[in-house]
This record gives structure tokens, C-alpha cells and sequence, in this order.
């Protein structure tokens, strides 16, 4: 198990499982879908999820379009 960071928001497993639901819709071009399961995802777990990807150097934006950090598209 990794260590507990409480510098970092928690992401809840629901918001988690929203997250890869609106994953799964972008990629099959169904942004309704996407935008609602974006929508569903709390508060905190989306601070969770911005910093992480933030630190990674990504972004929302970069996964939903097939984007990277440097302008590159993504397989």
C-alpha cells in the first residue's frame, strides 16, 4: 500500500470510477456522457485529480482531446 500523503486531496473510488467513465466517453466520442460524468466527480476528489495530473505534467484538457504536456497528440 503506498504512503497516506495528506498534503494531497483524497480522490474518492466513485469519483475515480466518473473519471474513467468520462474517459471512456470521450474516447468513443460521446461528450454528453464525458461532460456528465465529469460533472458527477466532487470537489475535493477533482482538486486530487488536477493536482496529480498537474503533476505528471498533464492536464484534463490533454487526456480528453488525446493530447500531451508538449503539444503532442497521443496514440
Amino acid at each position: 500500500m503506498l504512503p497516506e500523503r495528506p498534503d494531497l486531496p483524497v480522490i474518492r473510488p466513485l469519483a475515480a470510477a466518473h473519471f474513467r467513465d468520462a474517459l471512456a466517453a470521450t474516447e468513443k466520442g460521446d461528450v454528453p456522457v464525458a461532460v456528465g460524468a465529469l460533472l458527477a466527480i466532487d470537489n475535493e476528489s477533482w482538486a486530487g485529480i488536477v493536482q496529480r495530473l498537474n503533476a505528471l505534467g498533464g492536464s484534463i484538457a490533454d487526456l480528453l482531446t488525446g493530447g500531451s504536456a508538449d503539444g503532442r497528440r497521443t496514440p
